[in-house]
């Protein structure tokens, strides 16, 4: 494997591997908060992946995941630019890339942070990763994907919760409804995500692939599954692996006898 290279930009921090990118968002002078820099470096992270599929792990830097969006730049923001949909196009196109996508969570996801990490296929969470969506307090909404993923996430009566009522879900709430996938201890937060991402990688590429285009399509879909099915089962990988397996167990049968005679 090709040793990790890193791309400069002025909001993340992204390293590069042969099977995935890591990216940590940056501006620690404010709490990572989501800027249009950002939107558009993020813009650049999809681009690439899009065009070189591969994994994807978003974290934050110094224990905080994004304490939301700029609230500067948008208190300067009007009607053209919130059809724009500036943020929730972005996110949108995160959910959208063609492999699996992790969030680390820990410390605050706020606002626009909060809506990343609900971008992203799965999260895993820090001890201390509290999720929430303050907009109606400053006079807005949800606008980049909360007032509907997040019902799709959590069901109706969490997310009205935490869209109506003000509700943070701390790392504890969010295993409970089922937010994340696991809370683990600060120390170890990219070190799980990473083993997290080793597991999907032992798998066919190919085959992660269609399952998660399959698997966000809108509606019943058996012909896309057995559109995707097809494509696969004619594949080499599906041979190798199928046939690596039976091996293992034809092999794994065979000491059992063995055993058992002795």
């Amino acid at each position: 494997m090709s040793p990790p290279t890193s791309t400069p930009y002025d909001t993340l921090l992204v390293e590069e591997r042969a099977d995935r990118v890591v990216v940590t968002l940056h501006r620690p002078e404010a709490r990572n908060a989501i800027s249009g820099r950002m939107i558009a470096e993020l813009h650049r992270v999809c681009e690439d992946l899009e065009r070189d599929p591969r994994l994807l792990l978003l974290t934050g830097h110094g224990g905080v995941f994004a304490g939301g969006a700029d609230i500067a730049e948008l208190l300067g923001r009007g009607r053209d630019e919130a059809l724009q949909g500036i943020n929730s196009r972005l996110f949108e196109r995160v959910r959208g890339l063609p492999m699996p996508t992790v969030a680390a969570v820990d410390g605050w996801a706020l606002g626009g942070g909060a809506e990343l990490a609900y971008a992203c296929d799965i999260r895993i969470a820090g001890p201390d990763a509290v999720f929430g969506n303050p907009e109606p307090g400053l006079g807005i909404l949800a606008a980049a994907g909360a007032c509907w993923r997040l019902g799709e996430l959590l069901g109706e009566s969490v997310a009205k919760q935490v869209l109506l009522a003000g509700r943070n879900l701390d790392a504890t709430a969010a295993l409970a409804c089922g937010l994340v996938m696991d809370v683990v201890p600060a120390d170890r937060l990219t070190a799980e995500a990473h083993a997290l991402l080793d597991r999907m990688a032992r798998s066919s590429a190919l085959a992660l692939r269609l399952t998660k285009l399959v698997t966000d399509a809108p509606g019943a879909h058996p012909v896309a599954d057995d559109l995707a099915q097809a494509v696969l089962f004619e594949g080499r990988d599906k041979e190798e692996r199928m046939t690596s397996f039976l091996a293992k167990n034809e092999k794994n049968e065979k000491n059992e006898k063995n055993g058992a005679r002795a």
